[in-house]
């Protein structure tokens, strides 16, 4: 495929596409395809996610395409296209919803592996919106330190921390299938997280994630999901407020950036993913980049599970 060749030409230079790929690969079908969706309206405390997309794109500036511990390279394996940003209406969370849910349906319906570059945790909800009009309800593995199932915010339904509520009353996801990991911090009500239990979604807690390991629970996780088609939605505020300081709702007790990695990189292996996303970087609060660098790192261990598996002759994408 198509890209610039960092050894020949600075990485300061040219168009910031998402590793330096040559945009004119988004005229050609790839087996990836990045899309950003700017946006940042359903946030409840710090906005500005909606220039994540971008800072994720100049972050990734600095991957390059092996990856030594998978020792597969990305770009052997796999055509990926950028895409640019999807249509957003800023103040309009509704009726963004919608905008994304139909720029993202074609890519949803072709053969392609949406990865999506965030924008605040709503527009997952239009995410697996789109996926669901292709391929129906799927399994979600969910990294994050909130469970975002809130039924609404000031009297309204959207927000980033209710997609998933949404997600599971409209029969996106399979609750059964399904799985959040890291979830801490103070919460609204003791009772607050009984809802999405009560529909059969598994929350591992922070503290318990802490306790049991990383590779403990992804065996679970794994099990869980089986050979269900799978969404991976990567919420930077899963890792700790010190490895992570440019999110909108930081916690801290969290988790460092090499536990995200290996667990990303576990799942991608052994999961049949149709797609994902990196959502809730927040640039201006982080004038360093290592949230973005840890964000475009996440999707760097996926692309390299991907390819991983195109190596192996194993099958990657939404079953045709």
């Amino acid at each position: 495929m198509a890209r610039v060749n960092s050894l020949q030409s600075p990485r300061f230079s040219g168009i910031r596409t998402f590793m330096r790929i040559d945009p004119r690969e988004a005229e050609k079908t790839a087996d990836v395809s990045i899309l950003g969706v700017p946006f940042d309206t359903a946030t409840s405390f710090r906005p500005g996610a909606r220039f994540g997309p971008a800072a994720l794109r100049e972050a990734s500036l600095i991957l390059k395409p092996f990856c030594q511990v998978l020792e597969v390279d990305i770009f052997e394996h796999l055509s990926v296209a950028d895409c640019g940003d999807v249509s957003t209406i800023p103040g309009y969370t509704a009726e963004s919803l919608d905008a994304i849910r139909d720029d993202l349906l074609p890519y949803f319906a072709s053969p392609t592996i949406p990865v999506i570059l965030g924008g605040d945790h709503c527009i997952t909800l239009a995410e697996l919106r789109a996926l669901h009009k292709v391929a129906g309800p799927v399994a979600l593995l969910h990294f994050d330190a909130h469970s975002d199932t809130v039924p609404e915010y000031f009297g309204k339904p959207y927000n980033h921390g209710s997609p998933f509520y949404h997600a599971i009353n409209e029969g996106l996801i399979l609750p059964e299938k399904s799985i959040q990991i890291g979830i801490r911090g103070p919460l609204y009500s003791r009772h607050i997280l009984d809802w999405p239990r009560e529909r059969g979604l598994r929350i591992v807690s922070g503290d318990e994630l802490h306790r049991r390991g990383c590779a403990d629970v992804m065996a679970e996780a794994l099990a869980r999901i089986g050979d269900t088609p799978a969404f991976l939605t990567f919420d930077v505020d899963f890792l700790d407020a010190a490895y992570a300081p440019g999110t909108g709702t930081p916690e801290v007790e969290g988790f460092t950036t090499r536990q995200a990695l290996d667990m990303v990189r576990e799942a991608g292996r052994q999961v049949r993913f149709v797609g994902m996303d990196v959502v809730e970087v927040l640039p201006d609060r982080d004038p360093s980049g290592i949230t973005a660098l840890a964000g475009v790192s996440v999707i760097h261990a996926f692309l390299a599970s991907l390819a991983w598996r195109r190596s192996r002759d194993l099958p990657v994408g939404r079953p045709q």
